[in-house]
């Protein structure tokens, strides 16, 4: 979330070790176009401001790097870029395909000899990259997801009366369900919304769903759920597969709260509103968890501090000391135990029928969403900032083409 913003601001605090800060234009695309930002043209204060404004400050790409034997044009084109605009340091922040792309990188400065210290970067709302305790970006998210689960309830409760009995909200997840289990914090009670917790660590099985969500409704009177994106079959088959990949290969996937809503609808007659967080978990800054934003700005500081301290294909990591009172530091691991790895929700945290979160988990998850670090209000507007992004020339003459 913030951890790009302070490794920023921590850099130019050693202009002579780093002297200017560039940014990459859409992530690694740019290096291999040779599109990179001045972040010299931009105020100190406009660089502060990114600590309230969501999204990517110089925009992302989808991208994923094939291996050196693969395509080894493509990485001496990247040597190339970093030599002539004398780049030393690689910072490259993201979840488990980022990271990868960072191993990728170190890899190669070490192959060809190329003086460069590369440090991966943690951030994604997910929370699946191993190795650390959490991601920058996930209590953030999960403070948003439980609060509208909590909101969405109260007025469906409120008209429970009417056939409209059934909410389900939708949020990412591919394979880990972590940002659904976070909805279940919401719930201080039995009877509190969500009532059930759909995870893609735990096959859906249509009956004891159908029966689960009848209980929920028989009890309560109505019934409100939360359900990762990647939730599936036994056999593996997602509920919402459109059949198309994404750019780093990956199932396609969303649109299983309609799924869910249907099937209650036409198996047990509850009329249903539904909704997808999609874009809005994600870049809810006005609802951000303050102890989010302080790790984020800390691991983004330690990832400098890393590299000139001359370390490399390494990231840094938070750990947990303590549950209550909730205490962390900073560490760091080598690229090589997070790149392609997904760390999922475990076995001893899902609840014995699958449907909801044990005391475990809640204890894991309670203090990543504590206090708010709202954004500055202009004219009852949240007050973002963007940026000059302004182009470095471009000095190597040959074109590229992916």
């Amino acid at each position: 979330m913030q951890a790009p913003l302070e490794s920023s601001k921590c850099a130019r605090r050693h202009p002579d070790r780093i002297g200017k800060v560039l940014a990459g234009r859409n992530g690694i695309i740019s290096a291999l176009y040779e599109d990179l930002i001045d972040t010299s043209f931009e105020s100190d204060k406009d660089i502060a401001r990114l600590r309230y404004t969501p999204g990517g400050a110089f925009s992302s790409r989808r991208h994923k790097l094939k291996s050196i034997e693969q395509n080894r044009a493509g990485y001496e084109r990247l040597i190339e870029v970093f030599a002539t605009h004398d780049i030393g340091y690689f910072f490259y922040n993201g979840g488990g395909d980022s990271q990868d792309t960072s191993h990728k990188v170190a890899q190669l400065s070490l192959e060809v000899g190329y003086p460069m210290q590369c440090i991966g970067i943690p951030k994604t709302i997910d929370n699946d990259l191993p190795s650390t305790d959490n991601c920058p970006g996930f209590g953030s998210v999960a403070k948003y997801v439980a609060t509208s689960i909590r909101e969405a309830a109260f007025d469906l409760q409120s008209m429970a009366a009417t056939p409209t009995k059934i909410f389900v909200l939708e949020v990412k997840g591919r394979h880990a369900g972590w940002i659904a289990a976070a909805g279940a914090l919401a719930a201080q009670s039995e009877r509190d919304a969500p009532q059930i917790v759909v995870l893609p660590e735990v096959a859906f099985d249509q009956q004891r769903f159908l029966a689960r969500v009848k209980d929920s409704v028989d009890r309560f009177g109505y019934c409100a759920l939360v359900v990762s994106e990647g939730a599936h079959y036994a056999d593996g088959s997602f509920l919402a597969d459109s059949g198309e990949k994404d750019a780093f290969e990956h199932a396609q996937l969303g649109g299983v709260a309609p799924v869910l809503a249907r099937l209650i609808n036409t198996q047990l007659g509850y009329k249903f509103h539904w909704a997808v967080a999609d874009y809005l978990q994600r870049t809810a800054r006005h609802i951000a968890s303050a102890t989010d934003v302080e790790q984020a700005y800390r691991l983004g500081e330690a990832a400098v501090e890393l590299a000139l301290d001359e370390h490399t294909a390494e990231m840094p990591i938070i750990r947990r000391l303590a549950d209550e009172p909730y205490r962390w530091d900073i560490s760091h691991v080598p690229l090589e135990k997070v790149a392609n790895l997904e760390k999922t929700v475990p076995p001893e945290f899902i609840s014995a029928d699958g449907f909801g979160i044990t005391p475990a988990c809640r204890r894991y998850l309670a203090p990543l969403i504590i206090s708010e670090d709202p954004p500055p209000y202009v004219d009852g507007l949240p007050d973002y900032v963007r940026l000059k992004n302004v182009a470095v020339e471009r000095r190597i003459r040959s074109a590229f083409s992916l």
